[in-house]
């Protein structure tokens, strides 16, 4: 599915019980994508970008990844909606702290942007770094969904 949003266009993708899938670049939708989960997906998304939702409760799982990156994945949805935390903060939340790179790489590769708030991470001395492959429009998206949580941080000048 694919839809507009205050972000640009976004793709979403399921499978039959679960969201397997956010992107802002073009993906392909499974061919039994269940469609009321896509359309929950769609306005939960809009209603948070609207400022009307905080959280999520859409079932969603990871398709690929490895252990590790699914660990992150998943320790990401511990950060509250309006706070930040450094990529060092979360390493040493997964007891890995030398795993900083590693772990930039994950966010990355998160197949779930939004939902799995990989834009709450931050350099740790406060200042916006790398989303959505580091490209400058990934940075613009990540500033819009940190200004849109009130969340503080510094732009990266």
């Amino acid at each position: 599915m694919k839809f507009e949003s205050s972000l640009g266009t976004i793709w979403l993708n399921a499978n039959q019980q679960f969201l397997t899938q956010i992107s802002y670049t073009p993906i392909d939708e499974h061919p039994l994508a269940n469609q009321a989960l896509l359309i929950q997906a769609q306005t939960q998304i809009l209603e948070f970008l609207s400022g009307e939702r905080k959280t999520f409760d859409l079932p969603y799982m990871f398709e690929k990844g490895t252990a590790f990156q699914q660990e992150v994945w998943q320790s990401l949805t511990s950060i509250p909606y309006g706070s930040t935390c450094s990529y060092q903060a979360v390493a040493e939340s997964i007891h890995r702290p030398k795993a900083v790179r590693a772990l930039g790489q994950a966010n990355r590769q998160n197949p779930l942007p939004i939902l799995i708030p990989c834009h709450r991470v931050i350099g740790k001395n406060g200042r916006l770094v790398g989303y959505s492959g580091s490209s400058a429009e990934g940075l613009k998206i990540k500033q819009h969904l940190l200004a849109l949580e009130n969340a503080e941080f510094k732009i990266n000048d």
